[in-house]
């Protein structure tokens, strides 16, 4: 299992007019955790799309539980549960401080440029063999 913390505060633009997080902008905060998550692997999203290599979004889910405010110190917790193979899922917790204010995850699957499924590039299946094994 791999797990990644990234550290977020809601801008006053991310929030309606009583200062609550619009549910869409916690999309954004899943695509910030796992490119974070991948990041701290070596594994760069910049450098598999230069290597012809996309990882769309194919099935997203969220479960709403309490509501995320203006300018709150939050942590979108980002975890990689098992190893991909060739679909990958991630899971996600946002908290504020110990308190679960939503859960959800992602899927997703690696095409070429031509937006047709490939197999994870060389370097991406090397690292989570490394990860996983070590685990």
């Amino acid at each position: 299992m791999i797990v990644s913390r990234s550290p977020i505060r809601p801008r006053y633009a991310e929030t309606d007019m009583m200062g609550v997080v619009y549910h869409g902008n916690y999309l954004a905060w899943f695509e910030d955790g796992r490119t974070q998550l991948l990041r701290e692997q070596g594994l760069v999203y910049r450098d598999l799309e230069a290597q012809g290599y996309l990882l769309p979004v194919i099935e997203v889910g969220a479960k709403y539980l309490r509501p995320a405010l203006y300018d709150d110190d939050l942590t979108v917790i980002t975890t990689l549960a098992e190893k991909p193979l060739l679909r990958i899922r991630l899971d996600y917790e946002v908290r504020r401080g110990d308190e679960l204010l939503v859960t959800g995850f992602t899927v997703h699957s690696f095409i070429n440029k031509k937006g047709e499924p490939v197999r994870p590039p060389p370097v991406f299946a090397e690292r989570m063999r490394e990860l996983f094994a070590a685990k």
